[in-house]
């Protein structure tokens, strides 16, 4: 547990862009929780997506972190959606344990057009295709990797989906997003972005409590195949009754806080928070990075790649432009 400064009987607050790992003993569920501030609005305003792109890409982000500070190893988790509608692909980046990079991919011509038409929900922007989950625990071990069909389907909905398929691991998320207006010094207001999130998942001692009606096979209860006659566990339903009554607004709002939050959802259940684990905006492109990439371009490659002497490359999630000379990427074979 990480070490803090606070007398006995003092109670810190993890405050933005830190993850509250929790835990309700009474209903066998555990999750976490989080709200970004500056983290989420310093990669968006970076690349000042329009709203509907922006708003999107920090649902990801929520999820990538809930999901990522979970992983107890060195190296990355990664989440990325490549599907058939107007944003076709969005990348969220986290290196353990806190270090966060992520972009977005859209075609302007069909994002103005649903625009016009007024499809602008995450299911219309994304379209049809998967979300892939990927473990990278760096050289000589093998990645892992989940994929999810994501069809006309929120983020939640699909995170939802892949648990209880591929993990078998009753869960339910939650995902906001929220621009603030604040009054600044010069009298006027500024804006930025926020954005937050909560997963709980059913984790009881008892394997077979775990036992959904949708999943494939096993589901029905022991010595039936009548699916009809399963019967919902009374501590899951109720985790999932209080998680549902969270308001978007009180996910993304400052003034609620992560641990009121969860104070306001489980108090009458008893409700255990953990360590915080801090997330930030942290791009991990260098030039020895790069170079080390366009070195392993073929000759003719490289050539075709020079612009008035030089060679250009801007990284894609932090927007940091490198210059090189043709000559220092030759390779020496």
């Amino acid at each position: 547990m990480a070490e803090t400064n606070l007398e006995l009987g003092e109670f810190g607050f993890a405050g933005d862009d830190a993850v509250v790992p929790y835990a309700v003993a009474a209903l066998d569920a555990r999750g976490r929780a989080v709200q970004l501030g500056s983290m989420v609005d310093a990669i968006l305003s970076r690349h000042d997506y329009p709203a509907p792109v922006a708003q999107l890409l920090a649902e990801m982000i929520v999820l990538t972190v809930l999901l990522g500070t979970s992983l107890k190893f060195d190296g990355k988790f990664i989440a990325q959606t490549q599907t058939d509608g107007p944003v076709d692909l969005l990348v969220v980046d986290f290196t353990m344990p806190s270090s966060v990079r992520a972009y977005a991919r859209f075609d302007a011509e069909r994002f103005e057009a649903a625009v016009a038409a007024g499809d602008t929900g995450p299911e219309a922007l994304l379209g049809n295709g998967i979300m892939a989950l990927t473990i990278d625990q760096g050289e000589h071990t093998q990645r892992y990797q989940g994929i999810v069909e994501l069809s006309g389907a929120s983020l939640e909905a699909v995170a939802e989906t892949y648990f209880r398929q591929s993990e078998q691991i009753p869960t339910t998320v939650r995902l906001a997003v929220a621009k603030i207006a604040r009054r600044n010094a010069a009298g006027g207001f500024s804006e930025s972005w926020r954005a937050g999130g909560l997963i709980a998942q059913f984790l009881p001692e008892a394997p077979e409590r775990m036992r959904r009606p949708d999943l494939p096979g096993g589901d029905a209860p022991a010595g039936t195949d009548d699916i009809a006659a399963y019967e919902p566990d009374d501590a899951w339903t109720e985790v999932q009754a209080l998680v549902g009554t969270i308001e978007p607004s009180e996910l993304a709002d400052p003034e609620v806080g992560v641990e009121r939050l969860l104070f306001r959802l489980f108090h009458e259940r008893g409700v255990r928070v953990f360590a915080p684990a801090p997330v930030r905006d942290d791009c991990s492109c260098t030039r020895e990075k790069i170079r080390g990439v366009l070195s392993n371009f073929s000759a003719e490659d490289l050539a075709e790649s020079v612009e008035d002497g030089h060679i250009h490359v801007t990284c894609e999630f932090c927007g940091e432009a490198y210059e090189f000379q043709p000559d220092e990427l030759v390779r020496q074979d």
